[in-house]
């Protein structure tokens, strides 16, 4: 009885403090374990099992805090916060390293020909709305219309930003036009992710106070929660594009890579796999994934109900979304 674990162990909020960057760093490290993407269903399932039966007072016979705590990691990378279903296996922010760094690799080194820059931005565009759509804030559902014309808007606006970046970028000097899919990525995330989360700034996402309580839906709240990923995924970008064309800018004029050219594309994969491993979870910390604003920040409306059912909520609490 004595190895028993303790029932008292918060799983419901992260291992670390989320008040400081290094205890969301340590948090966003292990949610974008790019291992994860590599468990299987059955280990998934165990891992829901565990963490679902311990919220509600049943642990696992030999259990400890440590498992306790991986078992919740495993389930945090596979299954939506808010909703509790399992997310489609690419939109996973687990997923984000070895597919980012595949299609940011093939961005940055074919950039030259205008029909390869629509295709990798389309792509690229065509991945960012899943992985959008699948960390939105929020359980309430988007229609397969609204969805269709979130994604069309949001990639052609993409495409459109990245050919007309290629055409200013080809009055300058060869190193600026390597930096053209970075531009065209960072705006094109200004464009994507209000597109693809559109349904949260027109009806809100859920706001509840410290306890949990569901306090009601505010689209002041979406706007702020949009924002920060917004800058999050700009901040993912800056390294994984911004470092490795001017190494590659250096390593193309080395004679082994004249030599082998072949090898320009697996160098730029790999340089771009080994920035996104530590921006990745580096810029989800930013800012904490249970995001807060006060109450006056909110609606009118949503403010004198919340005044009438809660009177001592001054803050408000949100799933920012990743």
């Amino acid at each position: 009885m004595g190895n028993k674990l303790s029932l008292n162990i918060n799983i419901k909020e992260p291992r670390w403090d989320q008040g400081t960057f290094m205890g969301r760093a340590k948090h966003f490290f292990m949610v974008t374990d790019p291992r994860n993407v590599l468990l299987s269903s059955e280990t998934l399932e165990e891992a829901r099992v565990i963490t679902e039966n311990y919220r509600a007072g049943i642990t696992k016979p030999g259990l400890s805090e440590d498992e306790l705590w991986r078992a919740k990691y495993i389930y945090d990378s596979a299954f939506h916060p808010d909703t509790g279903e399992k997310m489609f296996v690419i939109g996973r922010m687990s997923a984000q390293v070895p597919v980012n760094m595949s299609i940011t690799g093939c961005m940055l080194t074919f950039y030259r020909t205008t029909p390869a820059v629509v295709f990798w931005q389309w792509v690229n565009q065509s991945f960012n709305a899943v992985v959008n759509y699948t960390n939105r804030s929020g359980d309430a559902p988007m229609t397969v219309n609204q969805l269709g014309a979130a994604y069309v808007s949001a990639t052609t606006g993409a495409v459109v930003t990245a050919l007309g970046l290629k055409s200013l970028a080809s009055r300058l000097p060869p190193i600026a036009s390597r930096f053209v899919p970075f531009a065209a990525v960072a705006a094109a995330n200004c464009i994507n992710i209000p597109f693809m989360r559109q349904r949260e700034l027109k009806y809100g996402i859920p706001v509840m106070d410290e306890n949990g309580n569901r306090l009601g839906e505010s689209p002041n709240a979406a706007k702020q929660a949009i924002m920060q990923v917004v800058v999050s995924r700009i901040g993912m970008a800056v390294p994984a594009m911004a470092i490795p064309p001017v190494i590659m800018n250096a390593l193309e004029k080395k004679a082994f890579m004249k030599r082998f050219p072949i090898l320009n594309a697996p160098v730029q994969v790999g340089l771009v796999g080994l920035c996104l491993v530590f921006a990745t979870p580096l810029c989800c910390a930013l800012f904490p994934q249970k995001s807060s604003m006060s109450v006056s920040g909110l609606e009118e409306d949503l403010q004198e109900r919340i005044r009438e059912t809660s009177p001592n909520t001054t803050t408000v609490y949100f799933n920012k979304g990743l």
